[in-house]
């Protein structure tokens, strides 16, 4: 298997960091995803794809609502990739001290993001350690100044401790990841 040219092909490249949000009734949840693609070149049907792992609270608030908000970040809210993806839902209120409203689609909208995406679910594919969701786009707000924050700035602007932890939370989740890609394929 090839893993060092995927690794260098994949390091080129700088995905926008995103936060993803939703609810089921009072239960909230938030995280960090950079695997968020335009999934329709139709203005009046916008849609995107969106890859969540299973294991998260925010994956189960996601598929009891059927939907969720996708929020661009600027440099200034690096504390919210902290946040976000550093601290699980199940045990913090990650969207205290925040500016939200609920969106059309219920999910929580993080008013103070650049921009954001209300979407609706429209399908879903299984790949054992993520959910593909393939959504439409039902309401949106754009104010990007400059281009969204992403992991390359992310990466040069975090502190060493956070470093560390962002280190620690991907070798633990790649091992997770890896066993439950091989259980689905064997599946």
């Amino acid at each position: 298997m090839p893993i060092d040219a995927t690794e260098q092909i994949f390091r080129a490249t700088d995905r926008e960091l995103w936060v993803v949000t939703a609810a089921d009734g009072e239960r909230r949840g938030g995280l960090i995803a950079t695997t968020v693609v335009q999934a329709s070149i139709v203005p009046e049907i916008p849609r995107v794809l969106v890859a969540i792992a299973c294991q998260h609270h925010t994956w189960k608030c996601i598929e009891a609502s059927g939907a969720f908000a996708l929020h661009l970040l600027d440099e200034t809210q690096l504390d919210w990739v902290w946040r976000f993806g550093l601290e699980t839902g199940r045990d913090v209120d990650k969207f205290c001290d925040l500016q939200i409203r609920s969106g059309n689609s219920g999910s929580p909208i993080l008013t103070d993001a650049v921009s954001w995406l209300d979407c609706r679910i429209e399908n879903r594919m299984l790949t054992g350690d993520r959910t593909v969701y393939l959504a439409e786009v039902i309401d949106a707000e754009c104010r990007l100044a400059q281009p969204p924050f992403t992991v390359r700035q992310m990466l040069a602007l975090a502190p060493p401790e956070k470093l560390q932890q962002l280190k620690a939370h991907r070798i633990a989740d790649a091992a997770r990841d890896a066993d439950a890609i091989r259980d689905w394929r064997e599946a």
